[in-house]
């Protein structure tokens, strides 16, 4: 197949999957465009198979206070169809990806083609319509007009149909770990570096947004801390880090604390980890967790949306609810005080991540693309799946 695929180019849970995703499918002989407006995080050099069309935002239009990306994309989406003869879109994210998808689906028919177009749901486009309901009647209309449509986690299948009137079947592809990136390396000498004295080390990654709690991240390290000398890393970086900094510092934690940014090699840092923590408000599955796990490391999560489905309470970590710091706490003592009640939580950590082993997961994306493009009638004026 060639398959187009159309994500945001950032270090976030979507853009990862995305870029994987296409990878995968690359490395098993399909040709994968990814189309956007900067390569993504994660797409480095030379890979065959691997097409890159960049987005011209048209910015340097004096008309526009703010580039029209959606009318540049929908543009590029036709070109890169119509010249390198793609079989399938997907796109990630109703909105604005999947609207587009739609609006470029419209121009190729009126030219006699049809490529149909998958939408994935990644937790984003549900949050938006809680906090802006103005949303709903565009992500409800993307959703409804896409030829096919999945979700990362039952959880999120369940709030989008709670929360949008769809008429259009929606199927769980869990996300994914790469093992051959993801698994714990003998990284002794990097460990000694970052806690010379034999200290536990905890770790956190995020887009540090206040979804995140990463507030909530320091004060579970300073509990555990004061009982158990450790080291926390904070991979990432957002609009609360400064905030977080300066609560570090308050707390007298800054020598034990390391705030590292962004960074691509996250899995040499998971590697000589014992913790993984994750109080967040919201997650649609928490990716960050199941990369932590494959890399043996134990989980310390809130309990909500799809981080049930990936973090199973007293087995691969504990479970609270958002905000119980010292219940977290707590619980993360419980796996670090002991090594053979760790090296247990650590055993169970990848035995449960080996079930969303990308190996696992990629088929089904491939029967789910098939499964569309066979439904998909030679030139109809809409989906299958409409209202």
């Amino acid at each position: 197949m060639k398959i187009g695929v159309v994500c945001y180019p950032t270090y976030g849970g979507s853009g990862v999957l995305a870029t994987e995703l296409g990878l995968g499918l690359a490395r098993k002989g399909h040709e994968v465009h990814f189309i956007t407006y900067r390569r993504p995080a994660r797409l480095g050099g030379f890979q065959a198979n691997v097409f890159y069309h960049e987005v011209d935002s048209g910015s340097d239009y004096p008309l526009f206070e703010f580039a029209p990306y959606e009318t540049s994309l929908a543009s590029k989406l036709v070109d890169v169809i119509e010249n390198y003869g793609i079989d399938l879109l997907h796109v990630h994210y109703a909105v604005p990806h999947a609207s587009v998808a739609y609006m470029a689906r419209k121009i190729l028919i009126s030219r006699g083609k049809y490529v149909p177009f998958v939408t994935t749901l990644h937790g984003t486009d549900i949050t938006l319509v809680g906090t802006n309901p103005a949303f709903a009647p565009t992500i409800t209309f993307a959703i409804n007009k896409s030829d096919g449509v999945t979700a990362v986690s039952e959880s999120l299948r369940k709030d989008t149909l709670a929360n949008f009137d769809i008429c259009n079947p929606i199927e769980v592809i869990y996300n994914f770990i790469d093992f051959k990136r993801f698994h714990r390396d003998n990284k002794d000498h990097f460990k000694a570096a970052i806690a010379p004295n034999g200290e536990r080390i905890l770790i956190h990654v995020s887009n540090f947004r206040p979804v995140k709690r990463v507030d909530d991240v320091i004060y579970i390290f300073k509990i555990v801390n004061d009982e158990i000398p450790s080291k926390l890393l904070l991979i990432g970086d957002g609009p609360e880090r400064s905030r977080c900094e300066e609560l570090s510092r308050k707390l007298g934690l800054s020598q034990d604390i390391r705030f590292l940014g962004k960074q691509d090699a996250v899995e040499e840092l998971l590697a000589v980890s014992d913790l993984f923590l994750l109080p967040s408000a919201s997650e649609s599955f928490g990716l960050a967790a199941l990369e932590a796990m494959a890399c043996q490391v134990p989980v310390i999560s809130s309990n909500v949306g799809g981080i049930p489905e990936v973090n199973i309470d007293g087995e691969t970590g504990y479970l609270s609810g958002i905000g119980m710091v010292d219940k977290m706490a707590e619980d993360a003592l419980k796996i670090l005080k002991d090594d053979k009640i760790l090296g247990r939580f650590r055993a169970a950590a990848l035995a449960q991540a080996a079930r969303f082993d990308i190996e696992e997961i990629i088929p089904k994306y491939e029967a789910y693309y098939q499964e569309v493009i066979d439904r998909t009638t030679i030139k109809p004026e809409e989906p299958v799946f409409d209202c």
